[in-house]
C-alpha cells in the first residue's frame, strides 16, 4: 500500500530534524565561540581560521559521535553553498571603478603568478590539483572566502580545504607583522603601500591589520583594493566550474554515462552571480546587503567549523610539509611580484 505524499513528507521531516540538528548545532556553537575569541585576539586573526582549528582539535581529541555526522556533513557542504550565494549580495562590480586601472595592473600579475607558478609548484611537490589550486586561490584572491567559494565547485575534500586554509593563514600572520616594517624601511608612500598590502596580503582581516598598521590613508586604500580583488572570485569560480565539468565529462566518458551540460555552472554559482548583479545595479538595499554579508560570514564560519570537525591534526601531520611549502612559495612570489609591478608604475609616473 502506497504512503500518501503528505504523510511521506511528514515522516521525512520528523526524521531529518533530529538527524541533522546535533551536527549543525555543534558547528554553530563552535562558530559563535570563534567569533567571541576573534574579538579577544589581535586584529588579523579571523574567526574562520579559529573555527577551523577548534573543529580540528575536537576531532583529534575525540572524534564526534555518529549522531553528529550527518549534520556535520550537511553543514560543511550545503551550508557552505548557501553562504556563497549570500556572499554575492556584498559584491558590487562597480567597485572596480573606484580604484581603477592602478590596482588591476598589479592584480593581473599577482593572479597570473598564483595560478601559473602555483600549478608548476603543485606538480613539483606532488600535490593533487584541487589542493594546489585552493592554495593559489586563497593566496591570489581573498584567503578563506576564495577557498570556501571554489571548494564546492571542484568538489574538494575537507582535508584539502583545511590544508589550504592553514597554508594561507600562517603566511598571513607573518605579513601582518612584516609588512608595516617593510613599508617604512622601503620608504613607500601611503598609496603605494596600500596597493601593495591590498594585492599581496590574503585575508580581508589581515589586509585591514597590515594596512592600518602603516597609516590610516594606507589602510583605507588597501581595503578598497581588497574589495576590487575580491571580485576576482566571480571569473575564477566560473573557470573552475568549467574545469570540473571537463573532469567529470572525461570520467563519465570512460564509464559511458551522460553528463548534463548544465552542470558546468552549479546552481549555487548561478545564484551567487544573480545576487552580485542585483547588488551591482543597486537593487539590493545597502542595509540588506550588509545584513546578508554578516549572515554569509557566519554561515561560512559555521561551515569551516564543520570541515574542522571532519579533519584531524594527525591527518594534517601525515600530509607533510608540502602544502605549507606551496603556500609559502606562492605567497612570497606574490609579495615580490606585486612590489615590482608597483615600482614599475611609480617609474612610469602612474603612481606616487
Amino acid at each position: 500500500m502506497a504512503i500518501p505524499r503528505y504523510k511521506e513528507e511528514t515522516m521525512i521531516k520528523k526524521e531529518t530534524i533530529p538527524t541533522y540538528a546535533p551536527g549543525i548545532l555543534l558547528a554553530a556553537v563552535i562558530a559563535a565561540a570563534a567569533k567571541w575569541i576573534e574579538g579577544l585576539m589581535p586584529q588579523g586573526i579571523s574567526a574562520s581560521v579559529i573555527a577551523l582549528f577548534i573543529g580540528m582539535m575536537i576531532h583529534t581529541i575525540k572524534k564526534p559521535d555518529p549522531v553528529y555526522q550527518k549534520g556535520i556533513v550537511f553543514t560543511s557542504k550545503k551550508l557552505l553553498k548557501f553562504a556563497i550565494i549570500l556572499l554575492g549580495a556584498s559584491l558590487n562590480i562597480t567597485t572596480i571603478m573606484q580604484v581603477g586601472r592602478i590596482s588591476l595592473f598589479v592584480m593581473v600579475f599577482t593572479l597570473a603568478t598564483c595560478f601559473g607558478v602555483g600549478y608548476v609548484v603543485g606538480k613539483a611537490l606532488h600535490l593533487n590539483w584541487k589542493m594546489s589550486n585552493l592554495i593559489s586561490a586563497g593566496t591570489g584572491i581573498c584567503g578563506g572566502s576564495a577557498i570556501a567559494a571554489i571548494a564546492p565547485v571542484i568538489e574538494a575534500e575537507d582535508r584539502d580545504i583545511a590544508f589550504a586554509m592553514s597554508a594561507t593563514f600562517i603566511f598571513d600572520m607573518l605579513m601582518i607583522v612584516a609588512f608595516p616594517l617593510l613599508g617604512v624601511w622601503l620608504g613607500m608612500s601611503d598609496t603605494a603601500y596600500g596597493l601593495w598590502a591590498g594585492t599581496a596580503v590574503n585575508d580581508t582581516s589581515s589586509v585591514v591589520a597590515a594596512g592600518y598598521g602603516f597609516s590610516e590613508q594606507a589602510g583605507d586604500f588597501a581595503v578598497m583594493v581588497k574589495l576590487t580583488r575580491t571580485l576576482a572570485i566571480i571569473p575564477t569560480v566560473l573557470i573552475f566550474s568549467g574545469v570540473q565539468f571537463h573532469q567529470t565529462r572525461k570520467a563519465a566518458g570512460a564509464q559511458r554515462t551522460a553528463v548534463k551540460v548544465s552542470s558546468i555552472i552549479p546552481y549555487f554559482i548561478g545564484l551567487f552571480l544573480v545576487m552580485a548583479c542585483l547588488n551591482s545595479f543597486g537593487l539590493i538595499p545597502v542595509s540588506l546587503a550588509a545584513a546578508l554579508k554578516h549572515i554569509s560570514k557566519f554561515c561560512m564560519i559555521t561551515a569551516l567549523a564543520a570541515i574542522g570537525l571532519n579533519t584531524s591534526l594527525d591527518d594534517m601531520k601525515q600530509g607533510g610539509a608540502a602544502p605549507m611549502l606551496h603556500g609559502f612559495i606562492i605567497s612570497l612570489l606574490v609579495v615580490l611580484v606585486a612590489f615590482l609591478a608597483i615600482r614599475m608604475q611609480i617609474s612610469e609616473g602612474v603612481l606616487v
